[in-house]
């Protein structure tokens, strides 16, 4: 413990930790002999002096190396995840989680990590679940759904046992309006380690420090982007509705700037149409989606989001190419199909 206190101390004096000293730090977290009083105390002191993008991403591989590792390493240089911060507050619908299954109707192979609805009502896993995704899945399911599906979904409390000593500070943290580091590691623990991810972030001045993170990381191809919504209101989502600030890795490092759908022909549209709820309004409105009955805005905006993943992974030449063979799954009936195959896989 006496080591974590040095370091809350050095942070403290606003200097910045050294990847090993992360690696010491982490094993403090991870661990229940360190108290919840020093490990609330490190993360507050990170906190206020400021995650860089190093240490983000130093934070990022420590974690990776607790997490149970699914044995998917054969799908993962083609693969990319879909998956946003969370922590906007926006009520946004879950976007990311239709946008894999229109990604796996197209041939992409995706892999989503996420948890229930935290500060959401409604989670990618709460959606994928309502839709016939198991959460249990063993790991040899998992393969087969790649093979199989074109997806998987990796439930993140199943894949980091660790962070279970670290839960209950970050529970207590959050009560006082505290943010911690936690909140923004989640995009970047993906267990199955996909070579291409298109991460969504709460704030915007979060963009660079989670590109710069992944570059860190050795993405192949990232996107970080954040949808604005006023001064100081945004979501975690590229969307129709806002200006979205965006920052690339990898071999999209030289993106950066501001896109919005008007870019690639979709129209402009009220954030109200992007509105989402509890589950049982989600999967309402997921149905409206693949009737072609939902607001013109969520479905551009879904859109939108596969046709840049597309791109991301060299499925399409461009973004504008990707738009419409995304439309097509949607239109096609390929992804409501893709929803029946998801039912029966888990069923059987």
């Amino acid at each position: 413990m006496s080591l974590l206190n040095d370091l809350t101390r050095q942070l403290a004096a606003r200097q910045d930790l050294t990847p090993a000293q992360v690696e010491t730090a982490a094993a403090a977290l991870a661990g229940p002999e360190t108290t919840d009083d020093a490990k609330g105390a490190f993360l507050l002191a990170l906190a206020a002096k400021g995650e860089t993008a190093a240490e983000i991403a130093a934070f990022a591989a420590a974690f990776r190396t607790r997490a149970r590792n699914p044995g998917v390493e054969a799908w993962a240089p083609q693969a990319i995840d879909i998956v946003g911060t969370g922590g906007d507050h926006a009520g946004g619908f879950n976007i990311s989680s239709l946008v894999v299954l229109v990604l796996a109707s197209a041939g992409v192979k995706v892999m989503k990590h996420g948890n229930r609805g935290i500060t959401s009502k409604c989670g990618s896993a709460d959606l994928l679940a309502g839709l016939g995704v198991n959460l249990e899945a063993t790991e040899e399911q998992q393969r087969r759904a790649l093979a199989e599906l074109g997806y998987v979904f990796f439930f993140a409390p199943a894949f980091h046992p660790t962070f279970k000593h670290i839960g209950p500070v970050r529970k207590a943290l959050a009560a006082q309006g505290h943010r911690t580091i936690f909140n923004i590691l989640g995009p970047l623990i993906n267990p199955g380690r996909p070579a291409h991810v298109l991460l969504g972030v709460f704030a915007r001045a979060w963009v660079p420090r989670l590109a710069g993170a992944m570059d860190v990381l050795g993405i192949e191809a990232g996107l970080a982007a954040h949808g604005v919504l006023g001064p100081d209101r945004g979501i975690d989502e590229m969307t129709t509705a806002t200006v979205n600030i965006v920052q690339g890795a990898g071999r999209l490092r030289s993106v950066n700037g501001e896109w919005r759908g008007t870019d690639y022909g979709l129209p402009e549209s009220p954030f109200a149409e992007l509105q989402g709820g509890d589950l049982a309004a989600n999967l309402a409105i997921t149905e409206a989606v693949l009737d072609g009955q939902a607001p013109a805005g969520l479905i551009n905006t879904i859109v939108f989001n596969a046709a840049t993943a597309m791109w991301m992974v060299r499925k399409v030449p461009d973004i504008a190419t990707g738009v419409g063979l995304a439309r097509e799954q949607l239109a096609s009936g390929a992804v409501r199909r893709k929803i029946a195959q998801t039912r029966e896989f888990y069923r059987s």
